[in-house]
């Protein structure tokens, strides 16, 4: 596996990544908006691809505002889920982005109740991580809820 800074032609692997959780994220395959979130993150340096000989085993969004960081968008393959590419691509992140204490790190994932916290794992996950659930988050465009994750780097 690579981690490595995407670049404009990698526009169509995000988006096979998109399709496949646009059930728990609402649309974004179609969405010019999300085409144009992805590029502006390549163009910043702050989008990241995880690959292997076979494609794309996932990528990461990030927003670097120090001391308060973003995890934009994180999606991990099915193929390639529970196997350490989201740690990885996590890890590379607050590496590439210089993140350390004092810091924070939050991300916007399923609320307690949504039905992808555990078929997807991403709140165990992130929990792993560190992070703790703090506030609501405003609902997700197919309706479900929504929490902030914050991990405290001190």
């Amino acid at each position: 596996m690579t981690v490595r800074l995407a670049r404009r032609a990698d526009l169509p692997g995000f988006l096979a990544l998109a399709a496949e959780v646009e059930h728990w994220f609402g649309p974004m395959v179609a969405d010019p908006g999300f085409h144009r979130a992805v590029g502006r993150s390549i163009d910043r340096g702050t989008a990241t691809l995880a690959e292997d000989d076979e494609g794309p085993l996932g990528g990461l969004l990030f927003g670097n505002r120090p001391p308060l960081h973003h995890l934009h968008w994180l999606v991990v393959a099915e193929r390639a889920r529970r196997t350490g590419v989201g740690r990885e691509l996590v890890a590379d992140a607050l590496r590439r982005h210089d993140v350390r204490a004092p810091a924070t790190v939050e991300v916007v994932t399923f609320g307690p109740d949504h039905p992808g916290t555990v078929a997807s794992g991403t709140r165990v996950f992130y929990e792993r991580l560190g992070f703790t659930p703090a506030e609501a988050a405003a609902p997700g465009p197919e309706g479900g809820s929504r929490q902030v994750c914050r991990l405290d780097l001190t």
